[in-house]
């Protein structure tokens, strides 16, 4: 089988292998590939693997030969998946491959918003403690997690992880989800909404993106959380209206905000978050571990192979 990698880039830059791939058909590796290349590069694919390069109705409409559209990811939303359903196309995705290293990342903005550890070494490479009169010093309030209520929207396995970190720090557990008795864990207080963001000490963001929830962490929901809270999102950048996100930072409605995911990206030079009162921002870095990574490599290996020997696996259903 002719297989193309539209974007092999991000999922291996150079520290993982394609061997395994390449033991299941003629595999051309493209690192990158913009929207109006796609169909020229894929027209002779029996099966295409794509990260975030588009694959649209109109571009599978252009490719005879394909049968098989493997996404190096858990979103699916880069291909229409109703056109390749018309065509007999099947789609496979890789759900769960970076639960930990998500949870992880989660923490990593949760700490640094709380403690400072980055702020502060900064500091003290820029020469401060050695001028500070006293043994010690800090450059913004210190907070302890013991105590404080995390708030968790969406308890899919990364959500779930994420509570279990959190109760080890001894925090308080809020969870808003659509399926509570199907994922009850122990310590875990379910709740709506609502109260989510209004008890909450920080909120993270855990659910998938859908037209329901598109931007709605908004001006009205921010107004209802405390002024002291801080807000996390490693699911999906659009779930927040980032306008009105940078201006609660800004007017001090909110502590600060921890960002791995932006509603575009790349984002646009000028964005209101970069310049936003104690807001950190990281490229889309949670997944990319060299352990997820790898998981995520194997699994699209696996999928493929499942395909060729026509069991399919992992298929989309959207």
């Amino acid at each position: 089988m002719n297989i193309v990698v539209l974007d092999g880039y991000a999922l291996n830059p150079g520290d993982l292998s394609w061997d395994a791939l390449e033991t299941l058909g003629k595999v051309t590796v493209y690192d990158r590939t913009p929207p109006e290349l796609v169909a020229e590069r894929a027209k002779e694919a029996d099966i295409i693997l794509t990260n975030k390069a588009l694959v649209p109705a109109d571009t599978i409409l252009q490719l005879p030969a394909l049968r098989y559209i493997g996404v190096m990811a858990t979103g699916y939303n880069i291909v229409d998946v109703k056109a390749a359903r018309e065509r007999g196309i099947t789609v496979s995705n890789v759900p769960a491959y970076s639960t930990a290293s998500v949870a992880q990342l989660t923490f990593a903005l949760l700490l640094e918003l709380v403690q400072g550890v980055g702020l502060h070494a900064d500091s003290v490479r820029k020469g401060e403690w050695v001028q500070n009169p006293d043994f010690s010093y800090w450059k913004q309030p210190l907070w302890e997690l013991q105590h404080k209520t995390l708030a968790i929207i969406g308890f899919g396995q990364i959500g779930q992880a994420v509570a279990r970190i959190a109760m080890a720090f001894g925090m308080r557990v809020i969870v808003s989800h659509k399926h509570p008795e199907r994922d009850k864990m122990d310590g875990v207080i379910f709740t709506d909404q609502a109260t989510c963001f209004r008890e909450a000490d920080l909120v993270s963001l855990h659910c998938p993106l859908n037209a329901e929830n598109k931007g709605f962490v908004n001006a009205a929901l921010l107004s209802t959380m405390k002024p002291s809270a801080f807000l996390i999102n490693t699911s999906r950048g659009p779930l927040i209206n980032e306008e009105d996100l940078a201006a609660a930072l800004n007017a001090g409605r909110l502590a600060g905000a921890g960002l791995d995911v932006l509603a575009t990206e790349p984002p646009p030079a000028g964005h209101p978050l970069f310049s936003a009162k104690n807001c950190l921002v990281t490229p889309h870095i949670a997944w990319a571990t060299v352990e997820a990574r790898k998981k995520l490599m194997d699994k699209v290996v696996s999928n493929v192979k499942a395909f060729q020997n026509g069991q399919p696996e992992n298929v989309v259903k959207g």
